[in-house]
């Protein structure tokens, strides 16, 4: 298997992650080099992942000889970096969204969507018991698939999942929405446990998307992410069956359910010495999910991360592509009507968009 050797534009929390994932499957990707702005910041990073850091593009492109290009910076500078790589034929991932509002997406697809190297990092759906759920999905065991409700990740991350269980593409969606605010005790952060009891608001978004004859149902309160009392929750209907959390019903004819979970299998446990590691997700004897970085330890959303770097890999020998300029493009235009939605109460209809396939 050829590694895969990448260069990140910008640095912090999400850059870590790439970062994170070289170090600790050095066979398979290398971090070669980084951009940023500032000096300081440049001598912290080579400090820390002893990787080559410039300051400036043309400095940081040249012999590189990189597969790709990880762009990892904020919304309103993302479409900048895109462009910028497209023009000179440079192969990009960039973070999501790829652009902050309608009038970005638009004009950042009409320049570089028709013709660029492009994907986006949208992980959710390739966090391992997320994608064992839409395999289950896309089985036929459950029928058609006319209804999800995603309770994990908040606007166009949830929305996303919505699209791939539900196998909706740009089709037109009615949407509604409301937001509660309700009070919590304030949990861990990006910067670890909190110090003392604080109570603080906490405010849940809950959208409908009517997609025609199937419903997404988009609940989330971004305390989620990190608290210890807010878990995810999850449903998947079709006619012959559900997915509820990691349990799954379908009847095998009219009268015979059955019934089973999506089981985690784990490596290092007990008397297993096989590393700290999972092997996937097993349904009954059946392999939903297979983990490819064995036996790296990485957590499910570095899993998830590692395979879009992979499958970005493959895209760019001439594999398929796996999540779109144009997928990105349209998730995060129905979260921007979904908050257009809650904030003016009223049932808001999509449009199609430049990234719309009728529209090419």
């Amino acid at each position: 298997m050829e590694k895969i050797k990448f260069g990140i534009i910008g640095h912090g929390w999400r850059a870590d992650f790439y970062l994170r994932i070289a170090r600790e499957l050095p066979e398979r990707f290398e971090a070669a080099r980084m951009l940023v702005r500032r000096e300081e910041t440049a001598a912290a990073q080579r400090a820390a992942w002893g990787v080559d850091v410039y300051r400036d593009l043309d400095a940081f492109l040249a012999g590189a000889d990189l597969d790709f290009v990880v762009v990892s910076v904020p919304w309103e500078v993302c479409p900048v970096y895109i462009r910028e790589l497209a023009a000179r034929g440079v192969p990009v991932l960039a973070e999501t969204p790829p652009a902050p509002d309608l009038a970005g997406l638009t004009a950042l697809y009409e320049a570089v969507g028709g013709e660029a190297k492009v994907q986006v990092a949208e992980q959710l759906l390739f966090q391992p018991m997320h994608a064992a759920r839409i395999t289950l999905a896309r089985s036929g065991k459950l029928g058609d698939v006319s209804q999800a409700q995603v309770s994990v990740a908040h606007g166009y991350h949830g929305i996303s999942l919505i699209r791939q269980f539900l196998g909706v593409r740009f089709e037109e969606a009615a949407i509604t929405g409301q937001r509660f605010v309700s009070p919590i005790v304030e949990g861990p952060g990006r910067q670890g446990p909190p110090r003392q009891e604080v109570i603080k608001d906490s405010s849940q978004d809950i959208v409908f998307l009517r997609f025609g004859d199937k419903l997404g149902v988009l609940d989330f309160t971004g305390d989620q992410y990190f608290s210890w009392i807010r878990r995810e929750r999850l449903l998947v209907r079709g006619q012959r069956g559900e997915i509820i959390g990691d349990e799954a019903a379908w009847l095998q004819d009219f009268r015979t359910p059955v019934v089973l979970k999506l089981r985690r299998i784990d490596n290092g446990f007990d008397g297993n010495v096989l590393g700290f590691n999972y092997g996937g997700i097993l349904l009954g004897a059946e392999w939903l999910y297979v983990n490819p970085f064995v036996p790296g330890r990485l957590t499910d959303d570095e899993v998830a991360v590692a395979t879009s770097l992979a499958k970005m890999g493959d895209y760019v020998r001439g594999g398929p592509s796996f999540y779109s300029l144009a997928e990105a493009s349209q998730d995060h235009y129905l979260n921007l009507l979904a908050q257009w939605a809650i904030a003016e109460g009223t049932t808001v209809t999509s449009e199609k968009q430049a990234w719309h396939p009728e529209a090419r």
